[in-house]
């Protein structure tokens, strides 16, 4: 088991990064939580992950703290939740936002997220309710919005966006359109690009 990876981050092409340890570089795949607040290409990282050995495959997630890798080792035990959906759920809010999501009963935000029918969602609200209890006083305000890194191509941060969107399960058409609704003159990053989109279509 790989429980923690430090390094330097050497690529990023959302959602997926790639750290160099000791001359090997390390594939992970992140929520876009984690990945607003890693640093810039060439320096140090540090994540705590999760492992999933598969028939078909092997995948390394990381995560900037334990808190988020604990929801999504909690989500993955879901009837009907898997890692990429997991991952989705953590892209479009950090653990405190949903923790808080549960705690209210709060579908409508649940179902719109890519992937998570009104079946899903129910179902996340009963398993994960009990599992929750005493995490928003524990967990504090969630920092998902904090320390937006820098980015490696800033001419293709549209398509960078909307592939990391498309990654996450977002239908290509509807990737776009979220994108160049938030996309304006005070945008120079893929990150902000995905982080403005995914907020209007979780909010709207």
């Amino acid at each position: 088991m790989i429980g923690r990876i430090r390094g330097t981050l050497i690529h990023k092409q959302p959602p997926e990064i790639l750290v160099e340890v000791a001359g090997v570089g390390y594939e992970l795949q992140v929520p876009m939580t984690t990945l607003f607040q890693l640093p810039a290409l060439g320096k140090e990282v540090a994540l705590v992950t999760h492992f999933v050995v598969r028939e078909d495959a092997q995948q390394l997630f990381g995560f900037i703290d334990e808190r988020d890798r604990g929801l999504f080792r909690q989500l993955i035990k879901v009837s009907g939740v898997g890692p990429k959906l997991a991952l989705t759920i953590l892209s479009g809010m950090d653990a405190s936002s949903f923790a808080r999501c549960v705690q209210q009963g709060d579908i409508s935000s649940l179902v719109a997220l890519p992937g998570v029918g009104k079946k899903t969602a129910e179902r996340l609200l009963v398993e994960m309710r009990d599992k929750l209890k005493g995490w928003l006083d524990e967990m504090g305000e969630g920092a998902g919005s904090a320390g937006i890194a820098a980015v490696a191509r800033p001419a293709s941060k549209v398509a960078d966006a909307e592939g990391a969107l498309v990654a996450l399960g977002y239908k290509p058409a509807e990737a776009a359109r979220a994108v160049a609704a938030v996309n304006d003159d005070g945008v120079d990053n893929s990150e902000e690009l995905i982080r403005r989109a995914l907020k209007s279509m979780v909010s709207g």
